[in-house]
């Protein structure tokens, strides 16, 4: 029997995932009212180190040239953790994490606990690439005349093993776990190697899959190990993105994002990270209008972002079970007739909350909610409309 049927191993590297140890898939149930849409999320919080990039790092570090040179690399988190662990295990020494200040807390706690060095840059989550922040440090380091013979790095933004990685385990293991019965494909923007991977494998198979990338919809954001790719220079995207896989952009706030991994914890037990929560944001939002099989990246768990849940949290176990839907990309006839239905769905004695973006729609919702006699509390608040209302 083999070590994936006994989970016996003689590594803790060789935990991580593969086509014949894939990572899990889950159904949601609850949060997704169309039967016709299928959406499981694929939990990659299950490698061993806790993230996606557990993959990407096995692919970079056992390619790259070490010597006795110190290994030092950009990250929000993720990657950081998977290369330290990975070095821990392969008894490489030496390894620097630049990341930027903004990230969690807890993500630049575990890189302390392992061993690493992290050096703070002084930057936004989502600088300009590649000559800012915690890249630009890392850079600097490298091309250096009085560190470059010191310092190598994997550069996960430039480096094909990244996209390797998820062309040879992601992909397969998404086609064969949905038995090539996958429509869909969301996953994030960050580095760009998982949905250039995956989307190119799984287009291979079936040139009609979308391939869906999520991304921030402000670069002032805080989606860590998220990229904001619209508007941005071509210079300035990551090399190894191919655009050429994706069927859309969508953006999404963190609102939303930090909203809807919510409602997954708490409809579905399953707790992910705010990165989860805009991807899945986007799928359930296809899920109105599509029919097929999705599947959503799911590229961590929550508990490293615990501080930035703190002050997303309502103050109260009444406020968190209000639904919030937001129909500010709605205008009216549209968002009346979707209010509407929503409103008509809600169970008797639950409370909504539903967000219109702009005053025709507000007029022809409220004119709506008074045909069915219901009177909800109001608020304005950035140009967009709260209404609560208690069927």
């Amino acid at each position: 029997m083999t070590g994936n049927q006994l989970k016996v191993y003689e590594s803790i590297v060789d935990l991580i995932a593969s086509p014949e140890n894939p990572t899990p898939m889950v159904r949601l149930n609850r949060i997704n009212p169309n039967d016709s849409f299928l959406i499981y999320v694929k939990l990659e919080r299950y490698n061993p180190f806790g993230s996606i990039k557990d993959r990407i790092a096995r692919a970079m570090l056992s390619e790259l040239e070490i010597g006795d040179k110190t290994v030092i690399e950009p990250s929000s988190g993720n990657t950081g953790i998977g290369l330290v662990c990975m070095a821990n295990a392969l008894g490489i020494s030496h390894i620097e994490i630049a990341v930027p200040k903004g990230i969690p807390e807890e993500k630049k706690t575990i890189l302390r606990f392992l061993g690493a060095k992290v050096r703070e840059a002084d930057d936004q989550l989502c600088p300009l690439f590649p000559n800012e922040g915690a890249r630009g440090l890392v850079k600097a380091m490298i091309e250096s005349p009085d560190t470059r013979d010191s310092y190598v790095s994997p550069n996960q933004y430039e480096n094909q093993l990244n996209v390797q990685a998820h062309y040879t385990t992601t992909g397969p293991e998404i086609w064969s776990q949905t038995q090539g019965r996958i429509t869909h494909f969301f996953a994030g923007f960050g580095t760009c190697g998982t949905i250039t991977g995956v989307g190119k494998y799984l287009k291979q198979q079936n040139p009609q899959i979308k391939i869906i990338g999520v991304e921030p919809a402000s670069s002032d954001h805080k989606l860590p190990g998220m990229k904001r790719i619209t508007g941005l220079d071509e210079a300035l995207v990551p090399k190894i993105l191919d655009r050429s896989v994706i069927d859309a952009f969508v953006g999404v706030t963190d609102n939303d994002s930090y909203y809807t991994a919510s409602k997954l914890a708490r409809k579905e037990g399953i707790p992910v990270g705010p990165t989860t929560g805009a991807i899945l944001y986007v799928a359930l939002q296809y899920a109105k209008t599509n029919t097929g099989l999705a599947v959503v990246i799911s590229p961590d768990d929550a508990f490293k972002y615990a501080s930035f849940y703190k002050d997303s949290l309502p103050a109260d176990a009444q406020e968190a079970k209000k639904e919030q839907y937001d129909l500010c990309g709605l205008f009216c006839p549209a968002s009346k007739l979707e209010a509407t239905k929503i409103i008509s769905s809600t169970p008797e004695g639950e409370t909504i909350r539903i967000i219109l973006g702009d005053k025709d729609s507000l007029k022809s919702v409220l004119q709506e909610l008074k045909n069915m006699g219901l009177r909800p509390s109001f608020k304005k608040e950035d140009d967009k409309f709260t209404l609560e209302i208690t069927k």
